[in-house]
């Protein structure tokens, strides 16, 4: 996807994903469901039924309508099969919302990565996609394509193989749009999808914590520097210590020296941002 050559995209987080992403050279990719969009591709999924529904219902095809309406429901119990995996960033540096939301509520730190690195680096089973925030569906491609395939088809489960294969596309197409009501973050994610691919080589790991495990996978960043040519000191452009963090500059330029990213250090600098915690 082009568009990021002159952008920088800034990925809010804590410091122990900072030191993942700096010292193991690591970058983790989500499960979006675990996101803060509750609805997240569920959103695009229902906003796809409704849209081929209000076709069928404006052409006065009732049983057509139930058997849309059966085939979603059942779909979305796939919901967590066709889960994908992303690293999200934003292009609004420094950001009040942002660090609440993100930044460990102003504690953490934001990372500056060049986009048209990360865009170069996006390939095979990665893909760098702008978020899209809308719910209705109504003009999206698919809900022709689906509303085509439902007209001339007589078997309506998703077991027929046309079916199978625009839900698939669909699902793929879900990762990208959220609720306009998050519209204001102007995400851009770093996508994996695992069950799009036949092979897909990077292990699952998974992260337990005192509430819950979570799963997510690794990636390489010194393998997709190496790729492209570049190391990964070229690939991040500045790190931002947050309003409320109290994280010492001198100390965290000291860890990019100890850790050998002296290129680094000159580019670390605190947050302006006005960010006041809450009285209590």
């Amino acid at each position: 996807m082009a568009g990021y050559e002159k952008n920088i995209l800034y990925h809010y987080t804590d410091f122990q994903a900072l030191d993942g992403i700096l010292r193991q050279a690591q970058l983790r990719v989500n499960n979006v469901l675990n996101m803060n969009d509750a609805a997240e591709m569920r959103l695009f999924m229902t906003g796809l039924c409704q849209a081929v529904v209000k076709r069928l219902k404006e052409e006065d095809d009732p049983e057509r309508v139930e058997k849309v309406l059966e085939l979603f429901r059942e779909e979305l119990k796939k919901e967590f099969f066709y889960s994908a995996y992303a690293a999200c960033f934003s292009l609004y540096r420094d950001d009040a919302a942002q660090w609440e939301r993100y930044g460990n509520r102003g504690r953490g730190v934001c990372i500056a990565f060049r986009g048209d690195f990360l865009e170069k680096m996006a390939e095979g089973e990665l893909s760098l996609q702008t978020v899209f925030y809308q719910d209705d569906m109504t003009e999206h491609p698919l809900v022709d394509v689906f509303y085509r395939l439902i007209k001339g088809e007589t078997k309506l489960t998703g077991t027929n193989p046309r079916i199978k294969g625009v839900m698939k596309a669909a699902w793929i197409q879900s990762v990208v749009f959220k609720h306009p009501s998050f519209s204001s973050e102007r995400e851009v994610r770093l996508v994996v999808s695992p069950f799009e691919k036949s092979y897909f080589d990077v292990e699952p790991c998974y992260h337990v914590t005192v509430e819950r495990i979570k799963k997510y996978y690794p990636l390489d960043l010194m393998a997709m520097c190496g790729r492209i040519g570049i190391t990964l000191e070229e690939l991040i452009s500045e790190i931002i210590i947050g309003p409320e963090s109290t994280q010492s500059l001198a100390i965290l330029q000291d860890y990019l020296k100890d850790n050998g990213m002296r290129k680094l250090v000159e580019h670390v600098s605190l947050s302006k941002c006005p960010l006041r915690r809450p009285l209590a």
